[in-house]
């Protein structure tokens, strides 16, 4: 073999390494720690409200923050874990403070179907602000056995448009004689942690694939003149519209229609692009605004679209 040859056969490999070490940071998703629901319950950092007379206890991530040292450090610790692995972090302190300094209003409103109110939840408004494809949520234990300590953990990951659970891990770590929590997770969490992002990043390649699954529902405003979804324009029913859009738009036209009335239309298992044709991410409400603009194009109606979380949104028709 000529020294041209040679050197031509390892420009050619460099070339293929670099490809393939672009195209598998291409395919990390974005991730945000955060303690899970069960942890904030039990060492009361939660926020009561009335919802229709029903009081309701949600977490309060703000005042953990603010209030418990220690969870700054583990979600440090697992944030410095995952980055080490190449994945893109959301922080969840600098989340609730751009959460805060915006004036976001809670999009209210009454179903004229069903009566309830409808709003986007505290936790789905971080999930929307901080835009991450996985929420890992963190829970852990301090087990005392006289001088020693140890950590008991549970991390999930879930998908921030779904609320799935699309990997998991849990596991107790060695004993020590320091009771430094976030030092004693991340030595818990380090024997699995490979294992662990394998399914992430898997999770991940199947959406590049199949897309990302979304759900949201369409009503009328009951006001008398938003007329019907059975209503016929130019030969096709508003629902007819709607439904073709749906198909023509999704990945493989997978979609399922659970739910379809004069009045109201569910969607579920609604499997959207990743990404827009200019590269952007795609998430619920820009696919429910194109799903707006396309009615008022093509039916000249009038509707209002409400967010309900990443994954989620509903169309209003009428005015």
């Amino acid at each position: 073999m000529s020294r041209l040859q040679a050197l031509t056969i390892a420009f050619c490999l460099l070339l293929s390494l670099v490809e393939v070490n672009s195209f598998a940071q291409a395919k990390k998703p974005t991730i945000m720690v955060m303690p899970s629901e069960a942890w904030c319950v039990e060492h009361n950092y939660v926020d009561i409200h009335d919802n229709m007379g029903e009081m309701e206890r949600t977490p309060d991530y703000r005042l953990a923050l603010q209030s418990d040292k220690h969870l700054n450090n583990v979600i440090a610790a697992v944030n410095t874990l995952m980055a080490d692995r190449g994945f893109p972090l959301k922080d969840l302190q600098q989340t609730m403070r751009s959460i805060q300094s915006s004036s976001v209003e809670d999009a209210l409103i009454r179903s004229s179907s069903t009566g309830n109110n409808i709003m986007e939840t505290p936790l789905d408004r971080i999930r929307r602000v901080a835009r991450a494809d996985i929420i890992l949520e963190v829970d852990w234990t301090l087990n005392v056995t006289g001088p020693k300590y140890s950590i008991s953990y549970i991390i999930r990951a879930l998908d921030a448009y779904t609320n799935k659970q699309v990997a998991g891990s849990q596991g107790t770590g060695p004993q020590s004689f320091s009771a430094n929590i976030a030092v004693m997770l991340e030595e818990a969490v380090n024997d699995n942690i490979d294992s662990f992002c394998s399914q992430l990043t898997a999770f991940f390649e199947n959406m590049l694939v199949n897309g990302r699954e979304i759900a949201f529902d369409v009503r009328l405003f009951d006001n008398g003149g938003a007329g019907s979804l059975d209503d016929v324009y130019n030969g096709v029913t508003l629902s007819e519209t709607i439904e073709d859009f749906v198909a023509q738009n999704t990945v493989e036209h997978c979609f399922s229609l659970s739910d379809a009335t004069e009045s109201h239309m569910q969607f579920e298992q609604v499997m959207i692009p990743l990404y827009k044709v200019n590269g952007l991410a795609q998430d619920a409400y820009g696919f429910g605004r194109e799903l707006m603009n396309h009615l008022r194009t093509v039916h000249k109606t009038k509707s209002k679209l409400y967010n309900r979380g990443l994954g989620r949104f509903l169309l209003v028709i009428g005015e």
